[in-house]
């Protein structure tokens, strides 16, 4: 007998899903069991069961942004189901398809309260595109293939809710029959291309434009080749948002990294120069870091029709896939012969990246530099290899010193930015790409969260992987350091050490109860020898980096208002004031330095853009 769990996974095979992440449960239960079936029978799917049904979801969306596929997972009823919540709002807020498989107590169960029955539609309402219950055999078919469909075209979360007892059901096929429906696992094409009087009308505003800048987002996947052709063709700089750091490769000379709190000098110039701002493939929520109101005429380009012209007055919508846009477009790109304002971008480039090496090689009195950690790291990144970062300072860090080039990849959860996920997108990766190198760069208080759990995740299936490179490298400094901060200058609060001091635990020595090689970095000299043990390892490694929590994440531009509430919160006694304040003098004082040194060799007035 062919039951509704097995018609669901040959489904979802059909729908080119090779692996599903999932914690299992008795609302699962005959879920479960056919799973096992196939397996044994070789039409299954590769099953990863994490330590946690948050670790489940968070796969699944690091697998659907790595791979482009649909991720999917599965987790019982409501206590598992309620688990999956933060991963999948997280592909939701990054636009990103999964689909979820839930368990729910036997349907004659609904609405009686019994145990664990809850309104699992209600629950999944607000992080899902598509939510529905299957009740019926009949129902199955159209159920999963419209929740795929959804989360194919809509790029976010669709959920699948299975009673226990329509799991073990005989599947039927749909008959020809009123009320039926027979559904296709035929997946929608999204290669939106807009009309080509909409194309025109931004090739105009571009073509017009003498300081043009592109914002290139994860949305621009795919379509690299096509945004630097563009750039070259109208003498644009490039900025990336965090998530569209690996689309556009780090050698492209006027390609300036990221912009906002994290972000770069250059690309925060570009913002406040440029004419014309092209949006590609990008959602990028700071609306401080944009042009100022008619500063910019701006073109957009996104497959998200709702999030066109919402982050700045756009002058051109263009709702489509960046690739086939941009092959539409640029047949009506004009050569611009002044490239002026591209060749400066390169130069103040330039200049900022010797500045950035200069803040890496600053020394701390009360612990190692993490820039340095992440400097390092980036003078030994192998061809190929895909980085992980969690939320807080390791984004800053990532986002300043690390360079992907051409093929190599990386990622984190982007506008939830969510603590631990570095781990989880870490392992996914490793899956998905069992022959590259995998780093993940997490910090120590994401990663007791339950990033030191997956670590037992790692030793389960190190052995499925024909490279068993794995380095996960904790910045281990005591403090929730990202939250410390933010008191500090969007507050004007003093630290509160009850709330952010982080238990030391000894990270390196945990990695070796696991059989794992233990790397405990003390100082910034050995940073680099550190990174070549870990390189040389054919292994999971964990590098335990010992670092200051008062190294800080200076902006590209200090406002009056960070400057001031980071002095208030030193006169309200912060108790870590002194060390706060002799780290970020020698910090300002080495930027100040070397920024004063770029403004007079690139001939500017102003070195430091400061308020």
């Amino acid at each position: 007998m062919t039951t509704v769990s097995d018609f669901l996974i040959q489904r979802v095979r059909e729908w080119g899903v090779s692996r599903i992440f999932g914690y299992p449960g008795d609302g699962i239960g005959d879920f479960d069991g056919a799973l096992g079936r196939a397996e044994r029978a070789g039409t299954g799917l590769d099953y990863v069961r994490p330590t946690h049904e948050e670790i489940a979801a968070f796969m699944a969306t690091a697998h659907a942004k790595f791979t482009g596929e649909v991720g999917v997972c599965a987790a019982t009823s409501s206590p598992g189901a309620f688990h999956l919540l933060n991963g999948l709002y997280d592909a939701q807020m990054d636009n990103v398809p999964v689909v979820a498989i839930v368990g729910q107590q036997g349907l004659d169960a609904l609405g009686t309260f019994t145990q664990q029955e809850s309104n699992l539609e209600v629950v999944f309402a607000d992080v899902a595109a598509y939510v529905k219950t299957i009740v019926s055999p009949e129902q199955a078919q159209a159920v999963i293939d419209t929740a795929f469909r959804t989360a194919t075209t809509r790029l976010q979360p669709a959920i699948v809710v299975v009673p226990h007892d329509v799991q073990g059901m005989e599947m039927t096929e749909p008959a020809a029959a009123h009320w039926v429906s027979r559904s296709s696992s035929a997946a929608a094409s999204t290669k939106i291309t807009p009309p080509s009087s909409d194309i025109q009308r931004a090739a105009q505003v571009i073509n017009e434009g003498r300081k043009v800048t592109f914002l290139v987002g994860a949305g621009a996947r795919g379509a690299t080749d096509l945004v630097v052709e563009a750039a070259r063709r109208v003498g644009a700089g490039i900025v990336t948002a965090l998530r569209g750091k690996d689309v556009i490769p780090s050698d492209v000379s006027f390609h300036t990294q990221q912009v906002g709190l994290l972000g770069t000098l250059p690309s925060y110039r570009q913002m406040t120069e440029c004419d014309t701002l092209v949006l590609l493939g990008t959602n990028y929520p700071y609306g401080e870091f944009l042009p100022k109101t008619g500063q910019a005429r701006a073109v957009q380009v996104d497959l998200k029709p709702e999030q066109l012209g919402i982050r700045y007055p756009t002058e051109v919508n263009l709702w489509g896939d960046v690739g086939a846009t941009l092959s539409a477009l640029l047949p009506m790109l004009v050569q611009q012969e002044d490239l002026s304002w591209q060749e400066q971008i390169a130069k103040e480039w330039t200049q900022a990246e010797q500045e950035l090496h200069a803040q890496a090689m600053l020394g701390f009195p009360d612990g190692g530099n993490p820039r340095r950690v992440y400097f390092e790291l980036n003078e030994r990144l192998p061809e190929n290899a895909i980085v992980t970062a969690d939320a807080g300072t390791t984004a800053d860090w990532y986002a300043q010193h690390i360079r992907l080039r051409r093929g190599m990849r990386g990622d984190l959860s982007g506008r939830l930015a969510s603590m631990l996920a570095a781990m989880p997108y870490a392992i996914a990766a490793k899956f998905a790409y069992p022959e590259r190198p995998v780093i993940c760069t997490i910090g120590d208080g994401a990663f007791q969260m339950l990033g030191m759990n997956e670590l037992i995740t790692v030793k389960k299936y190190q052995e499925r992987w024909p490279n068993k490179q794995f380095i996960v490298v904790v910045l281990h400094n005591d403090d929730l350091s990202q939250v410390s901060w933010e008191m500090r200058t969007e507050d004007a609060n003093p630290v509160w050490r009850t709330a952010q001091d982080v238990e030391s635990v000894d990270y390196a020595g945990y990695a070796e109860l696991l059989g794992f090689k233990g790397i405990r970095l003390r100082s910034d000299e050995d940073a680099g020898a550190a990174w070549d043990e870990a390189f040389a390892h054919d292994g999971p490694t964990l590098i335990d980096a010992y670092v200051t929590r008062n190294a800080p994440p200076l902006p590209p531009k200090i406002t009056k208002q960070y400057r001031n509430n980071m002095m208030k919160a030193m006169l309200k006694a912060d108790p870590l004031e002194v060390p706060t304040l002799v780290d970020s003098a020698e910090a300002l004082a080495s930027e100040a330095l070397h920024r004063t040194k770029s403004a007079l060799h690139l001939g500017k007035n102003d070195p430091g853009q400061r308020e």
